[in-house]
């Protein structure tokens, strides 16, 4: 049995919240995992991943016009890439989140989603999903 999965997306824009629910339960039943946990982890430094509300999409335009207002793009920064926003708003981000798992169900609430957090894209993009099974001793 595989210990972990690699998701791959291409990100659509510059900024953008990717819900990627369904891949994560899709990786789930690949690992398979009935009781533990899914470390949903993102190897790049541009990008995060969080949870939040996927009933509403106006809540995901929210929270990029938060982080754009508290990280402008225009600041005096002295990265070179000319990125350094997209550095600083994936730190604020983080670079994983843990999902409970029970009966072989994600333990989401009822309006909660995963999402990739692109802001340096458009780019091709990976989430690593990690089993991390309940303790049986």
């Amino acid at each position: 049995m595989p210990a972990l999965l690699t998701i791959a997306l291409q990100t659509p824009r510059r900024v953008a919240f990717v819900d990627i629910t369904t891949e994560v339960e899709r990786a789930r039943r690949e690992l398979p995992l009935a009781e533990g946990a899914l470390l949903v982890y993102v190897p790049h430094t541009t990008a995060g991943v969080t949870i939040n509300e996927n009933a509403d999409p106006s809540v995901r335009a929210d929270i990029e016009m938060t982080l754009d207002r508290m990280v402008p793009g225009d600041l005096p920064y002295t990265h070179r890439e000319g990125n350094a926003d997209a550095h600083v708003k994936a730190s604020l981000m983080g670079a994983s989140v843990t999902v409970p798992v029970a009966g072989g169900r994600l333990l989401l609430g009822t309006w909660q989603g995963v999402y990739f957090a692109e802001f340096d894209g458009p780019r091709r993009r990976q989430v690593v999903v990690v089993a991390l099974p309940a303790r049986t001793d």
